[in-house]
């Protein structure tokens, strides 16, 4: 018998080629598996149904708690400090809630029509729609038809809907037959908690689609402009159609040919089903489409869309860490974007204007050099301000050229970039000689007094060794002065009023360096940068006489923080930048400052006493000589102290300043470009931004005092 005379395999439905015969081997495990659950729905529903979860089947039947009442997303609110001012909205979807009755028939219809005809017939597995799956899949030699009822599809985007994950959204939608078996288990018994209407309700009110509308009430508003009661048997159609496949479909985006066939079919499906007579039909499909876009009101909400940008990402940076709020990053802001928290936030709005106010007079927004502040309250830890002369946006257009290299654009007047909390690509500014504070801290934690005097020539050959061609004499470090007149003996109230560079190199060295940079790393300065963290770890820590003039880089929030331990008795909080949050079921959730005792109430005093050289305000156990940074003491009505810092060649400049209720850290640099150098023209300026700053604060919430110190005076 020759190849072309054998039998042919015969079905009731036609003749079996050798391509089906092999996908219909393929199909097996999945016909079994569907048979399986097409035997379930086959039970009855009111006897047996509890029997079976019983018998070993509680993998396939028993029901996450939220797929018969998913929660609605809700957008989230943070507030200023005052508990009032809105200052940022986190949510990720456009939803409006609709009961049964305000959804239009022709909507039900057109769904049911299209997606289910069987839905009120089944229990939430259809048999003859499998079967007839079964059939379509082994014509066409592969999985072309899923099958899926209305409970179903209901099930599955209900999944994908409460994913906290990208990998929970994929596992929710991916084709296996362990998804589908699980799948159809949860219709089977959602419909033994939910009736056919709380499904179809549900199901239009969370379905996608398409241009952030959630449900079919943000459709109707989307696509027309409507509230749902309104739309048209040809509008109704049209939306459910773009549930299959919102891009598509997109009549919006210019699939208007792909769309008007999609409504067509959906309308066409409703005549089969008895929804609409001949003529009913006809006359929907005559009707163009007749869009009437209209923006999604959804509040994406996040720091973009703030005009506190910078303080409302590290809001969400801060918040993301949180182990409270999920097991994961993801599910953390899928929390903080779908949970309907209310949030207190630690910024202080008046105070951030005033300090937006000060930036602005010495350095507006758009020049090259940023210039910020971030002010933080002692022993709170709590974050006021952040501010900074940038527009928190990424739309860099219409940026400047960038310093180190102009074929690219620069982060000026637009950036997102963390300019004031620093990550690891930035990690921080030259803090200068604001570093000398450590040093001092270290030398009152190991006994010496305030009163502690060493002449200090211009130039000194200090005990450091550095590598060739770095030495200003043989192998060994040696710094000099900021003018050749400062000469002489010095203590630390005059040492640290005038900034002298060989003072502190001497004390640096009677102290250990290694011990200086511990006070550091205990008032929270995290060394971010990897060639900054290798010299002052480890053993040659101590030889790494230069961290005590400032050459690594430090932010503006880490400095903030550590100075404002000195008012608070030497107590370090960590920037914590919100309170408390109130849950969507009303319970409150408080957030406490982490703090930690990091130097003791006798150094930090003489600290703080020290330090109200520079300012100009004068110490109270000593005698000061003159301030590198007067201008502060003079603008702020009540007690401050602080220190200027000024790094070799003007790279960069700042200041650092405290009253006894807050501390406030500026800097001016160019971010693009460290060589790109501030120069003499801008020094200053972070003193008097500081000095604007502090002295509002202290008119608005300054009260009580310094607390002098008795020990470690002399």
């Amino acid at each position: 018998m020759s190849a072309s005379s054998k039998p042919v395999a015969q079905t009731w439905f036609g003749p079996i080629t050798a391509v089906q015969r092999r996908a219909m081997f393929a199909l097996v495990p999945v016909a079994v598996a569907f048979g399986l659950v097409v035997g379930l729905a086959f039970l009855p529903l009111a006897s047996g149904f509890g029997g079976i979860a019983k018998t070993g089947s509680e993998s396939i039947l028993e029901l996450p708690e939220d797929l018969v009442l998913p929660p609605a997303p809700e957008t989230s609110t943070l507030y200023a400090a005052d508990g009032e001012t809105v200052i940022a909205t986190f949510g990720d979807q456009y939803r409006v809630e609709l009961d049964y009755d305000q959804i239009p028939e022709s909507a039900k219809h057109a769904l049911i029509a299209t997606e289910d005809s069987n839905f009120y017939e089944h229990n939430g597995v259809d048999p003859e729609g499998i079967m007839r799956a079964l059939v379509t899949n082994v014509a066409a030699g592969e999985v072309t038809e899923g099958a899926s009822t209305i409970t179903m599809q209901y099930v599955r985007q209900v999944l994908s809907y409460t994913a906290t994950s990208p990998e929970e959204v994929a596992a929710a939608s991916e084709v296996t037959m362990e998804r589908k078996i699980q799948e159809m288990g949860y219709a089977l018994a959602l419909e033994e908690e939910m009736s056919k209407e709380d499904i179809i309700t549900n199901y239009l009110n969370t379905v996608y689609f398409g241009h952030g509308a959630y449900g079919i009430g943000a459709a109707a508003q989307v696509y027309y402009g409507k509230v749902p009661a309104d739309l048209t048997v040809a509008e109704a159609a049209l939306l459910v159609g773009l549930i299959q496949s919102p891009s598509a479909y997109d009549p919006v985006n210019g699939s208007t040919e792909a769309a008007l066939a999609r409504r067509d079919h959906v309308i066409n499906r409703m005549v089969d089903a008895g929804y609409l007579t001949d003529a009913e039909g006809e006359e929907a499909k005559a009707h163009d489409l007749s869009i009437n876009p209209q923006e999604a009101n959804n509040d994406s909400g996040g720091a973009i869309d703030s005009e506190y940008g910078f303080f409302v990402d590290y809001f969400e940076q801060w918040w993301e860490q949180q182990e409270d709020f999920g097991k994961t990053e993801d599910e953390r802001k899928a929390r903080l974007y779908r949970g309907g928290y209310e949030i207190v936030s630690t910024l202080d709005v008046d105070l951030q204007e005033a300090a937006e106010d000060a930036i602005e007079k010495q350095e507006p927004t758009g020049s090259e050099f940023a210039l910020g502040s971030v002010v933080i309250g002692a022993g709170t830890g709590a974050i006021e301000v952040m501010a900074v002369n940038r527009n928190y946006s990424n739309d860099i257009s219409e940026n400047g050229p960038n310093t180190s290299n102009d074929e690219y654009k620069g982060t000026y007047p637009n950036t997102t970039n963390p300019l004031l909390s620093g990550n690891s690509a930035l990690p921080g500014y030259q803090a200068g000689s604001s570093f000398k504070m450590f040093t001092m801290l270290a030398a009152l934690e190991a006994g010496m007094p305030l009163s502690t005097t060493i002449y200090s020539p211009y130039q000194y050959k200090s005990q450091y060794v550095v590598g060739d061609g770095e030495a200003a004499c043989g192998d060994y470090w040696c710094p000099v002065n900021a003018s050749q007149g400062e000469v002489g003996d010095y203590n630390m109230w005059t040492g640290f009023g005038e900034s002298v560079n060989t003072y502190f190199v001497q004390l640096a060295e009677r102290v250990g360096i290694a011990n200086a940079i511990d006070v550091a790393m205990r008032l929270g300065i995290d060394f971010r940068n990897t060639k900054d963290l290798g010299l002052v770890t480890g053993e040659g820590a101590n030889n790494f006489g230069p961290f005590t003039l400032g050459v690594t880089q430090a932010t503006p929030m880490d400095m903030a923080a550590a100075y404002a331990a000195l008012p608070a008795d030497g107590l370090y909080c960590e920037p914590i930048p919100a309170t408390s949050a109130v849950t969507n079921t009303g319970s409150t959730i408080a957030f406490p400052s982490e703090c930690d005792q990091a130097v003791s109430a006798d150094v930090a005093r003489a600290a703080v006493d020290a330090a109200r050289c520079p300012t100009g305000d004068g110490a109270v156990a000593g005698n000061c000589t003159w301030g590198t940074a007067e201008v502060v003491g003079d603008e702020v009505d009540g007690p401050v102290g602080g220190k200027t810092g000024t790094t070799d060649s003007n790279s960069t400049n700042w200041f650092i300043g405290f009253t006894p209720n807050a501390a406030a850290a500026s800097f001016i640099a160019d971010p693009d470009s460290p060589q790109h150098y501030v120069g003499s023209s801008n020094l200053g300026k972070p003193a008097e931004t500081v000095a604007d700053i502090l002295a509002f604060q202290w008119d608005e919430n300054g009260e009580g005092d310094f607390t002098p110190p008795t020990d470690l005076v002399s």
